[in-house]
C-alpha cells in the first residue's frame, strides 16, 4: 500500500490545478505506483493469487482510464505516458 505521504507527493506532482485529486492523470499515477509495489510483493510471494487478482484489476482500471484520456485529449495522454514511463 501507498503511505499517505507518498500519495500526497504523487498527487502534487500530477495534479492539474490546486484542488485536483481525481483527474485521470492523478488516478493513473496512483494506480501505477500501487502496481509497482504489488509487483515487488508478488516477486517474493509468487503463490499469492489473491494479490495477483487485485493486480490484474488495477492494471485493467489503469488501462480504462488511459483509453478514456486518449479519446478525450491525446496531448494529456501522451504526456502522462511519458511521465510515468509506460509503453503505448
Amino acid at each position: 500500500m501507498i503511505t499517505p505521504e507518498e500519495k500526497e507527493k504523487i498527487i502534487k506532482s500530477y495534479k492539474l490545478h490546486d484542488l485536483d485529486t481525481g483527474s485521470p492523470e492523478v488516478q493513473v499515477a496512483l494506480l501505477s505506483e500501487e502496481i509497482k509495489q504489488l509487483l515487488l510483493h508478488l516477486k517474493k510471494h509468487a503463490k499469492d493469487f489473491h494479490s495477483k487478482r487485485g493486480l490484474l484489476k488495477m492494471v485493467s482500471k489503469r488501462r480504462t482510464l488511459l483509453n478514456y484520456l486518449k479519446q478525450e485529449d491525446t496531448k494529456r495522454y501522451n504526456s502522462i505516458i511519458k511521465k510515468i514511463g509506460l509503453k503505448k
